[in-house]
């Protein structure tokens, strides 16, 4: 909840008054998913909020599910071994997926393989630097202003993927 402080571009000597609020355990957890399509035509994002709630294996596998009710085909997901990202939930998502969910796991502390770290890094250091929320749902409000268009900026997405370290092949990302 508390600002990231950047530089602004205030005048010299005034600088600007962000109001915050302190004593607090208002939290805004973040979710999200960047995919290329079996066609490689065109990149996708999905994105879930939780308000005042954190993401832990069985969110996650709620996430995989809805996330995958939107794609056609088969999906391989990359991701880190993080504590969310294993256990019966996680199993039970892609047993139910019926062979069309495939879990390949990077190696354990490469955020710069990730390609959606991009986005939390743009998201965190651009879009939502030096603000400060008057609470997690309007924290939640500016994080969905921002994500939601995102959705159809598919030359920010394959940026995204193109500013990881991932071995992809640049053709596959046209």
């Amino acid at each position: 909840m508390a600002p990231l402080l950047r530089r602004s571009w205030a005048p010299k000597g005034h600088p600007p008054t962000l109001k915050q609020k302190v004593n607090h355990r208002e939290k805004v957890s973040v979710a999200a998913a960047l995919w290329l399509t079996p066609r490689r035509d065109r990149l996708g994002l999905a994105h879930q909020t939780l308000v005042n709630g954190y993401f832990n294996n069985e969110a996650v596998a709620d996430f995989l599910e809805a996330a995958l009710q939107g794609l056609d085909g088969p999906v391989t997901l990359m991701w880190d071994g993080g504590t969310m990202h294993k256990g019966h939930p996680i199993h039970a998502a892609v047993v139910g997926s019926k062979g069309r969910l495939c879990l390949e796991r990077l190696p354990p502390q490469s955020p710069e393989l990730m390609p959606v770290e991009q986005v939390w890094a743009w998201l965190k250091y651009d879009r939502l630097c030096n603000f400060a929320p008057a609470d997690a749902q309007a924290l939640d409000e500016a994080i969905g202003a921002e994500l939601d268009p995102m959705r159809e900026d598919q030359r920010r997405l394959r940026n995204f993927f193109q500013a990881s370290d991932l071995p992809l092949p640049r053709a596959l990302l046209f």
